[in-house]
């Protein structure tokens, strides 16, 4: 039987040899321009296929600097360790797993920071944080949390403005869920650490 085109309806010839999909790599990903014609873009490597994604929303942006001021001023400025936000990760090389979380956490005991020639993170956060964006599915986040826990951070939070909770996800541990009147705690990594789930959330 012959296929058709599925817009145009045209016979489409059959295509000779085995289709091999390019894998890219961190050095790829290095290279990839943040703005196209179409607008901006980010971009991570899932086991080295590209993946695009639109740039944050303004609530997730106001997620995102309410986390890294607290990781800041209660974490880093403690000389507890070091944090980032937006940073792209190497979880893993050929093919390049490379995921860029909204803000990590990295204690003491795992510096000086690794960093890749490409300029990712080597070492693995302790702490890492997810913000949910308005496409993400909650499954999709628990494989992202799984992939940070594999490759040894310790806690991971997945921040859900659409629910108005956080999730924290440890290895070997079952989910455990905050709501806007709880507190986030980790005291085997920042101690005295205290921020409350609302004032994540606030805009």
């Amino acid at each position: 039987m012959n296929d058709t085109n599925p817009v145009s309806g045209a016979l489409v010839p059959p295509f000779e040899g085995e289709y091999v999909p390019k894998l890219f790599t961190a050095a790829d990903l290095a290279e990839m321009p943040s703005d196209l014609p179409s607008g901006p873009v980010r971009y991570e490597l899932h086991h080295g296929r590209l993946i695009t994604m639109p740039p944050p929303g303004d609530l997730h942006g106001a997620i995102d600097s309410n986390l890294i001021c607290a990781l800041k001023m209660q974490g880093e400025h403690r000389k507890l360790g070091k944090a980032r936000s937006e940073v792209g990760i190497l979880l893993s090389r050929n093919p390049d797993h490379l995921l860029g979380p909204d803000a990590v956490f990295i204690a003491n005991e795992r510096l000086p920071l690794k960093v890749s020639e490409e300029g990712y993170l080597l070492t693995i956060p302790h702490l890492i944080v997810e913000v949910r964006s308005k496409n993400d599915t909650l499954a999709a986040m628990g494989r992202k949390a799984d992939d940070y826990l594999k490759a040894g951070a310790v806690v991971v939070w997945i921040v859900d403005p659409i629910k108005r909770n956080v999730i924290e996800r440890r290895a070997n541990a079952e989910a455990r869920t905050f709501t806007e009147d709880d507190t986030l705690t980790v005291e085997d990594i920042i101690p005295g650490f205290a921020l409350s789930v609302r004032q994540v959330l606030q805009e």
